[in-house]
């Protein structure tokens, strides 16, 4: 304890701050070992404000401080001092999106989150002109649909980013992002660490055409990889940070990222033929490629690690929104039965029985967690949907089984294409909310995916320590790689547990997509049925 006292003391901590979609997450590292010394946590949730997905910058200022207040009081209830200041600090958060400003830095549309699937028309344009995938939660598509929608602010547009590019330039005065969370807003080129220039050039054509008054390159954040110097905390930087105006300005940050090449770097899962699955509000599945896919498949983005390797990303919208909305069903119940149970003992009776007691095919039940559009299944919104056959077992054990497979139903479908392309996985490492109960979520994924799967001791850190991970890099990328830091002075001694997948279970799950897909129109008719 006062070994670290003296660490933080001396401004020799480490900070990590991601935003996720229902949690911004604060972790302090030591810069030794690299593990978490103290955390601070605050819960938010998006809003659907004039049909679109969004936070208020608000939202954001308030939830960023409270996070680091909170911090500060595991730093005081633990070390009896506080972070005075630091010896660097990294920001991530959801990818994708659209946070547009004028010249004078004010907002000109509300933040449009990865959520939106409302770039359908743009998104579609765009791939058939690049022969890529540019899928709809893109950044490029929301602009562009913007342009095709001819909304008003289009014209006075002067930066575009990302919510980590946002903040960090607000702290910083850097328009600057890591290339993984770049990938996510523009095609990367690999080869030079950049925007694709060929694709650029097209972009530009098009507003050209439009007589708009500027270039794409002029809008985008410049593009950082791991280790690189992106700016410095400024005075009034800090000060949005820590309100109290304790911390100091002046230390450097590390490229701003997205979640999930931070998801990528809290497994280790930065090198070729390694690849991890993110499961909260949404999931997500990264593989690090040996080379390029064959063809164009619109269910397949393509970004890169935070140091620059192609990855072919797997993302569906939905994960466990309804899975919790579930289970908070049955906390309902409990309370009004004046039943005494936590929540964390609920939901490892619910998965553990879904696990234990559940038909493996879940007996008939099919179930839709779509609380938005999904992009796999060609979902244009989402309509949460139960049904069964009538002669199904109603039981707790398949109606939670039927939630987990539905969970996985789509990122499935997406990881048949890798598989059908000859892509290679070593390893595949699991991580989020769908594996706070050990063993539960790990098992359905190791079946849903036929494939052996990982979950590390460090797992529950999250994207938090990833970017706490990538700010500690700064230090070090002058003597390694980003792989080799993480193999050498991360993950040298880590424990984890691998899960096989159960034939009994493959089969199971084999079955229930089998319906998963058929009744695909069912959740179609739902979406044109019911109307707000």
């Amino acid at each position: 304890m006062s070994d670290i006292k003296q660490i933080i003391e001396a401004g020799q901590a480490v900070l990590g701050i991601e935003f996720g979609s229902t949690r911004i997450k604060a972790v302090l590292i030591e810069p030794n070992t690299l593990k978490p010394i103290a955390q601070g946590a605050h819960e938010w949730e998006n809003r659907l404000e004039d049909g679109f997905w969004t936070y208020h910058l608000d939202d954001i200022w308030g939830g960023l401080q409270d996070c680091y207040h909170e911090l500060q009081k595991d730093v005081k209830s633990q070390y009896g001092c506080e972070i005075m200041k630091l010896a660097s600090i990294g920001f991530s958060a959801m990818m994708h999106g659209y946070m547009a400003f004028d010249k004078d830095g004010n907002q000109l549309a509300q933040f449009r989150t990865w959520r939106n699937a409302n770039t359908s028309e743009a998104a579609e344009k765009l791939t058939e002109l690049f022969q890529f995938n540019i899928p709809e939660r893109w950044s490029i598509s929301h602009l562009y649909q913007c342009i095709l929608n001819k909304e008003d602010h289009i014209s006075k547009v002067d930066f575009f980013t990302t919510l980590a590019g946002y903040v960090h330039w607000k702290l910083t005065g850097q328009k600057v992002l890591g290339v993984g969370d770049a990938s996510g807003m523009f095609p990367i080129d690999s080869n030079t660490m950049d925007y694709n220039k060929s694709y650029a050039d097209k972009f530009n054509q098009i507003l050209k055409d439009e007589k708009l008054p500027y270039t794409l390159e002029q809008l985008l954040p410049k593009v950082l990889v791991a280790g690189q110097n992106a700016g410095t905390l400024t005075a009034e930087g800090a000060k949005l940070l820590d309100t109290t105006g304790t911390l100091e300005a002046g230390c450097p940050l590390c490229p701003p990222e997205g979640d999930a090449g931070t998801g990528m770097v809290a497994t280790n899962s930065v090198a070729v033929r390694t690849g991890n699955v993110s499961a909260g509000t949404s999931i997500f599945a990264m593989v690090v490629l040996e080379k390029a896919l064959a063809k164009l498949h619109r269910e397949i983005d393509n970004v890169t690690t935070p140091d620059g390797l192609q990855v072919a990303m797997v993302h569906a919208n939905n994960c466990t929104s309804d899975l919790n909305a579930w289970v908070g069903l049955f906390a309902d119940f409990l309370r009004a039965a004046k039943i005494d149970m936590d929540m964390n003992t609920l939901f490892k009776t619910l998965y553990n029985e879904a696990l234990t007691n559940g038909a493996v095919d879940c007996d008939g039940i099919i179930t839709y967690g779509y609380l938005s559009g999904e992009n796999i299944t060609n979902m244009p919104e989402g309509r949460p949907l139960l049904a069964r056959m009538p002669e199904s077992k109603f039981t707790i054990g398949n109606l939670f089984r039927s939630n987990l497979n539905t969970s996985l139903g789509a990122i499935r479908l997406g990881m048949n294409i890798l598989k059908n392309e000859q892509v290679k996985i070593d390893k595949l490492l699991g991580h989020g909310g769908l594996f706070k109960t050990k063993g539960v979520g790990q098992s359905i994924m190791a079946d849903a995916l036929n494939t052996p799967v990982w979950v590390m001791t460090t797992a529950g850190e999250g994207g938090a320590w990833g970017i706490a991970l990538l700010a500690a890099y700064l230090a070090h990328h002058d003597k390694c790689t980003l792989p080799e830091f993480l193999d050498e002075c991360v993950f040298k001694d880590a424990e984890g547990s691998k899960i096989d997948p159960n034939p009994t279970g493959v089969a199971g799950f084999e079955k229930f997509l089998e319906r998963y897909v058929l009744c695909l129109g069912v959740e179609r008719e739902a979406v044109n049925c019911l109307k707000q």
